[in-house]
């Protein structure tokens, strides 16, 4: 062969090789997904990316998990208007009224995911993903609230590692007998180990809002949820007593001991309210944590009542200005969202399949852990937020006022109540 027919080949061979690799970089379809940074999450989306993309070699996802939780709702909001940031997007499900108003979302394809498919196949607290008549987001994993319990400091202090408190008088007395001080002073600065803290900034403002106030006989909100009822003689008793775990039987605080959650996590506290999410943390942090959990204690009326909520997944007005990157992002939403992932992320992060078929798994039910949170789903109740992180500020503010104020409990109450209502008014003022 002549050595110029045999460059040309070569020469041929390279150039179609390169258009080659271009059409197929071309072909490549690359979205983003954000969630805010939470390790057990974090590597659970991971494994369910490493396996979508194994199924979907055209399509490239950018998982963006850096930012923290007390920056993501501003870091969404600032990408919105720039035309950058997520196609598929992991939000609180009580976002989602404003983010919906602020045109940062787009209401979900009706197929793949019709009505009657979602109500069908998810948990029925995903209704609360209906706003203005569509649904505008669906989650991989659901939540309740349980009490956590530190067996080993059960025992130490006498008490019997295997039996939590089932009542709300038993968690004070539990509380008091586990709490320990550094010397005489029975202060709050002076507890070197809690009995329980009340951590309104955490979980306990859904405690108090959807089940302590039904446990004494009130109720948060009017049944339409525009009116807040929740600083009557009920509410006020329930917040008095959710109070004096810190300003009279000094139990503790979550000005201490690296905060509640993580005095619980870290071994230093005794009892915590916390969601099914937080046995994916005890996991990763401190697996030899000797601990367990039960169904939230029965208040005065004996009702059971918790909280249900979930983190969930929505599709951007990014997304939706390229029909290539929303095919690709539907996809992805698809599959994060089917009753395998589910699985997984029970088994990676302790949340409960949001899909109904993998929450009924036997061996969730009878899971020593898991079990609590699962039979609570049955029971629970899911707040209808405006802006559930103005709504949170309100309770906290409140809480503060009682233990760092020293104002009265109805009073902080009533003033939380008057603030939130100015919230849920200025809301539905234009609707």
């Amino acid at each position: 062969m002549r050595l110029s027919k045999l460059l040309a080949i070569v020469m041929v061979a390279i150039l179609f090789g390169t258009l080659g690799a271009a059409t197929g970089a071309q072909d490549m379809v690359e979205i983003e997904y954000w969630q805010y940074n939470f390790g057990a999450r974090v590597d659970a989306m991971n494994m369910l990316i490493e396996q979508f993309e194994a199924e979907n070699p055209g399509i490239k996802v950018v998982h963006n998990s850096d930012i923290p939780y007390a920056d993501f709702r501003t870091e969404l909001a600032a990408s919105a208007p720039a035309g950058v940031g997520p196609d598929v997007v992991t939000l609180f499900y009580g976002w989602i009224p404003a983010f919906v108003d602020a045109g940062y979302l787009v209401p979900l394809p009706d197929d793949p995911f019709s009505e009657e498919f979602i109500l069908e196949t998810f948990s029925p607290m995903v209704a609360n993903s209906k706003f203005e008549g569509s649904y505008w987001a669906i989650p991989t994993a659901v939540r309740s609230l349980a009490l956590f319990w530190n067996k080993d400091i059960f025992a130490d202090a006498g008490l019997d590692p295997e039996s939590p408190p089932g009542t709300l008088d038993e968690m004070v007395e539990a509380a008091i007998a586990t709490t320990q001080y550094d010397g005489d002073m029975k202060d709050v600065l002076s507890i070197t180990r809690m009995g329980h803290a009340p951590a309104l900034a955490s979980q306990d403002h859904h405690w108090f809002r959807e089940v302590l106030i039904r446990q004494y006989g009130g109720a948060p909100y009017s049944d339409d949820g525009r009116t807040v009822t929740y600083n009557s003689e009920e509410g006020c008793a329930a917040f008095s007593w959710l109070a004096a775990f810190e300003t009279e039987h000094v139990t503790g605080s979550n000005d201490i001991l690296d905060g509640a959650t993580n005095a619980f996590v870290n071994g230093e506290s005794a009892l915590h309210i916390d969601g099914s999410f937080r046995v994916g943390t005890i996991a990763r942090n401190n697996p030899d944590l000797n601990y367990g959990v039960t169904e939230l204690p029965v208040g005065p009326n004996g009702e059971r009542h918790t909280f249900g909520s979930y983190w969930t997944h929505g599709i951007t007005r990014r997304a939706n200005d390229d029909p290539a990157r929303l095919e690709a992002a539907v996809k992805f939403l698809q599959f994060i969202t089917t009753p395998e992932a589910g699985t997984l992320w029970v088994n990676n992060v302790g949340e409960l399949p949001a899909q109904a078929t993998a929450a009924a798994d036997e061996m969730i039910l009878a899971d020593p852990i898991l079990g609590a949170f699962s039979a609570g789903l049955a029971y629970s109740h899911a707040t209808f937020f405006v802006d559930e992180s103005a709504q949170r500020q309100v309770l906290i503010d409140a809480f503060d006022n009682i233990r760092l104020g020293g104002m009265d409990p109805c009073e902080a109450l009533d003033e939380a109540a008057a603030a939130e209502q100015e919230l849920i008014d200025a809301f539905w003022a234009d609707r």
